[in-house]
């Protein structure tokens, strides 16, 4: 099926979820996993009405700007290296990835650099996987008040991925528990953080239905990855 066909079945399945768990449509933002597929694939979802775009490498990411359409936006989504900081902040609309304090301080360096105001999710490891990046739960609510009083970032929220290949339910605890993160850092803070950047291709209802506010579609969307190595 094309994308024109694929998106709105899913806006369909995002109004179900939300009806489910008695939330608004406009609470969920689409962000399409452009990592791996082509420009002109970019350029018929964005036809077909996508404009928020989401990318895993820097390289990748500076390219396909070039090459698509300027009214879109993008935003960082892979595990970021304290070297690309600089041209993360140049390009990225919101970076979903903050996974450590080291990385939180370079990339505010980065900012103050280029006099700019950094949006950013924190990313939580609430599985615990060792081959996964992202603050332990207790360290992020430690060190919740000391990241939000980085002068050149601003966080909106948390990032979290789920054990691949588990049963979409199976992902539920821990989207629940990266809200119930969410709820206790806000009370340190005595501020909103609104953003949970959670729910992928297989499992993104379930997502919609714990509180996620921003859902990454790559498969489900585009289909199978490009095997192109330019924007690979």
């Amino acid at each position: 099926m094309s994308i024109h066909e694929n998106l709105p079945l899913i806006r369909r399945r995002i109004t179900d979820a939300c009806s489910r768990a008695e939330r608004k449509t406009d609470e969920i933002t689409l962000l399409g996993v452009s990592k791996g597929h082509t420009p002109a694939l970019i350029n018929d979802a964005s036809e077909a009405g996508l404009t928020l775009f989401g990318e895993s490498k820097i390289q990748e990411l500076v390219r396909k700007i070039n090459l698509c359409p300027s009214h879109l936006q993008w935003d960082f989504i892979g595990h970021l290296q304290t070297n690309k900081c600089r041209d993360a902040a140049l390009y990225s609309r919101l970076i979903h990835s903050v996974d450590s304090e080291r990385l939180a301080l370079s990339l505010n360096d980065a900012c103050g650099k280029l006099s700019i105001i950094q949006p950013v999710l924190l990313q939580v490891n609430v599985s615990g996987e060792s081959s996964k990046y992202g603050f332990a739960p207790d360290e992020v609510l430690e060190k919740i008040s000391q990241l939000n009083d980085l002068e050149r970032l601003e966080i909106h929220g948390f990032m979290t991925m789920p054990p691949w290949g588990q049963e979409p339910e199976q992902a539920r605890h821990h989207f629940r528990h990266l809200r119930e993160i969410r709820n206790r850092a806000e009370k340190r803070l005595g501020a909103p953080l609104p953003h949970l950047s959670m729910g992928m291709s297989y499992d993104f209802e379930i997502a919609i239905e714990e509180g996620a506010t921003l859902i990454r579609l790559g498969t489900v969307l585009f289909g199978k990855r490009s095997l192109n190595p330019k924007f690979r």
